[in-house]
């Protein structure tokens, strides 16, 4: 089914893809299409915090969490899990309004919206030909640049899709 106007779309041919950062699931199996990789669950993302000198004092004094835990909504999760790089800025939305229907009407607009919000954080760029695997996008694996520490298992968060 195409979408009236995804073609005519700046990101149309574009590739959506994660930057490295750490990423796990948490909840129970919601909807989801029937595609390899996408689990249906919700995504949690760490990102380690990086303190200036007078930041890291203060961080000590009143026991500050050494990174930033952010959860993601059912549809941002299923975009974030959509975006590998192997699929174009038109498959997504297809994928999407099949699953979501009018819930995300306009579909073209709220995905762009989406993938523009985790840009402007620095966890997504768009590419022009798919992914070749030139960095880690999978589940569970800390990027070079942070030090996190194990996961507790009472938060419920998993790198699976067990």
């Amino acid at each position: 089914m195409a979408i009236h106007g995804v073609d005519k779309h700046e990101y149309s041919g574009l590739y959506p893809c994660r930057l490295p950062v750490w990423w796990g699931f948490y909840g129970k199996v919601g909807l989801h299409p029937r595609l390899n990789g996408i689990s249906g669950k919700n995504v949690v993302l760490r990102i380690e915090k990086r303190f200036n000198r007078i930041e890291r004092i203060m961080a000590k004094m009143f026991r500050a969490p050494k990174e930033v835990r952010r959860p993601l909504d059912v549809k941002n999760s299923m975009l974030w899990q959509l975006c590998d790089g192997s699929r174009s800025f038109e498959d997504i939305c297809t994928i999407l309004d099949s699953l979501y229907h009018e819930d995300i009407s306009p579909v073209i607009d709220r995905t762009a919206a989406g993938i523009n919000l985790l840009k402007s954080k620095n966890l997504m760029t768009l590419l022009s030909e798919s992914f070749n695997g030139k960095w880690a996008i999978e589940p569970g694996i800390t990027p070079n640049n942070q030090t996190l520490k194990p996961l507790d298992n009472d938060l419920g968060i998993t790198t699976g899709e067990e």
